[in-house]
This record gives C-alpha cells, structure tokens and sequence, in this order.
C-alpha cells in the first residue's frame, strides 16, 4: 500500500474511534514567516530562514500541528475533507501532515508538534551530540537534510556524510563537511553509513519512501513527522518541540 493511503486510512480509523469526524480544522491562511516559526536564532544558515523550506501550521481544538514545507497551501475545513484530499498532490500532503499532527497531539497521543525557537534550535544540536554518543558511539552516521546546528556540533565527535536536495548546498562544504546529492549520492552515503538521521520533513516531499525498510537504524529527527512516526511505527527524537 501507497505509505500516505496508509497513513489516510489509519488516521480515518482514529478519527472514528473517537468520534471526530464532522469537527472543524482550521490551517493557517498563510505560511509561517521565520520569527514565527523558529524566532530569533543566532544562527542564520537554517533553511527556513534562506526561503528553502516554509511552514504551515494547522489549529485543532486548541492543538497545533505544523509541517515543514515547499508547497505551502490554504485550507479550512473538516476532518471528512481532509480525508478525501488526493495525497498525491504536495500541496495536500503539507496540509494532510500538520492536520495529523494538531489532531493526534489533541488526543494526546504524541508531542512535539510545534517546532522550537530561539536559542532551542541551537541547543537540539548539543542535544543530538549527546544522544548519539550514548546510544550509537563510534557509528558512521549519514545526515539527511542539511541542519546546521545538528552537522556542527557532531562533526568532531563522528563520521558524517550529509545528503540534501537544495542545489545551492549540493557540492559545498558546510561546518567542513561535502554536502553530497540527496539523488545522485544516495546509494554510495547510505551503503558507508551505520546510522541514517533523517529529517522528519520527507514525509512532505516524498523522499521518505528511500528511507523506510532499510537494513540499517534510521532516526527521523523534527516536528513534522511526529504524526506520520506514530502511525507507522518510526524512531523520531524531537528534543525541544512542543
């Protein structure tokens, strides 16, 4: 089965269990700028902050899912309209994962679905460096998606080799690491690795599915795959959301 119909189907159960079918989600008409997003951070390179990636943000009882982004789109409605959005269409997927997202933190079924702010991005990084070094020591570690904070702070600790799709990091060399093709690189970074940590926001792009069934650990890091973790039984780590 197609991992978003999977997804669809499963939160379609969730939603009938608990009798929720006909209340109203609100999305937020707009993406989230920076401040809103991630405040003021000290470091300027995340890729929010570049116009790489937006945020979109969805209102659910008083809950908030959000997912990071690049098809940011407008939607108000209920949870049966939701349902029956074509999840092939990216704009829809944004929206289907921050909905996700504020409705399952609602039922109190994950946290962390509202990214960290402020100096918290800088110290998840610090945090990533300590989990890692007590749980995967002396791992060779492939960092998918280009997060800077995360790529300082272990690059002197492990062997890393980082896998991103924005061609204006692809072929630089960040914190004195190559940023390797997301695409072209792919086999050759995940073969040499022990250990993928992978940003959460593929679930939005699609690039997920090279990441599921691999014979390897794979950690997914952020807000916006705490949703799509639950439901399919992912490892995630999201120090500082909330």
């Amino acid at each position: 089965m197609n991992i978003y119909n999977e997804l669809k189907e499963r939160l379609k159960n969730i939603v009938l269990e608990n009798n929720l079918f006909e209340d109203q989600v609100f999305i937020t008409t707009k993406s989230l700028n920076p401040k809103e997003a991630i405040g003021e951070t000290k470091r300027k390179d995340f890729p929010i902050l570049n116009g790489k990636e937006n945020m979109i943000e969805a209102k659910f009882k008083g809950s908030t899912g959000q997912a990071f982004t690049s098809s940011p789109s407008i939607f108000q409605g209920s949870l049966s309209e939701v349902l029956t959005l074509d999840l092939n269409d990216d704009y829809n997927k944004a929206i289907f994962i921050a909905t996700s997202n504020a409705i399952l933190k609602y039922l109190g079924l994950i946290e962390s679905t509202v990214h960290c702010k402020n100096e918290e991005p800088e110290l998840c990084g610090e945090k990533h460096l300590n989990y890692l070094k007590e749980f995967y020591s002396d791992s060779k570690i492939a960092l998918v998606g280009f997060q800077p904070s995360i790529l300082e702070h272990i690059k002197d600790n492990f062997h890393v080799r980082v896998l991103d799709l924005n061609a204006d990091n692809i072929g630089k060399i960040k914190y004195g690491t190559l940023i390797e093709d997301g695409k072209k690189d792919y086999q050759s970074v995940i073969d040499w690795a022990d250990i993928v940590l992978c940003t959460g926001s593929t679930i939005c792009n699609r690039s997920i599915v090279n990441f599921l069934n691999l014979n390897k650990k794979v950690i997914f890091y952020g807000t916006t795959i705490a949703s799509a973790a639950y439901l399919l039984g992912l490892k995630r780590v999201c120090f500082y959301g909330k």
